[in-house]
């Protein structure tokens, strides 16, 4: 992977845990207040979900594999 390729990725990786933690914040604060019908709620925490998997997806290509 090529310098460059790494670099957007880390853009990447910081934009999507941004986003992550201001769901996180937004849940909460719903949560708290019963701001949101469940069914929204709920979108939100998939959203959320699918932000970590993309985290994690990303931050397993941008460690390099120890046994290769």
């Amino acid at each position: 992977m090529s310098d460059l390729d790494q670099e957007l990725l880390r853009d990447k990786l910081e934009e999507l845990r941004l986003e992550h933690r201001d769901l996180d914040d937004v849940i909460h604060r719903l949560h708290m207040t019963g701001g949101l019908e469940q069914m929204q709620l709920q979108r939100l925490k998939k959203r959320k979900l699918r932000l970590k998997e993309l985290i994690l997806k990303i931050e397993d290509e941008l460690i390099p594999d120890i046994l290769a």
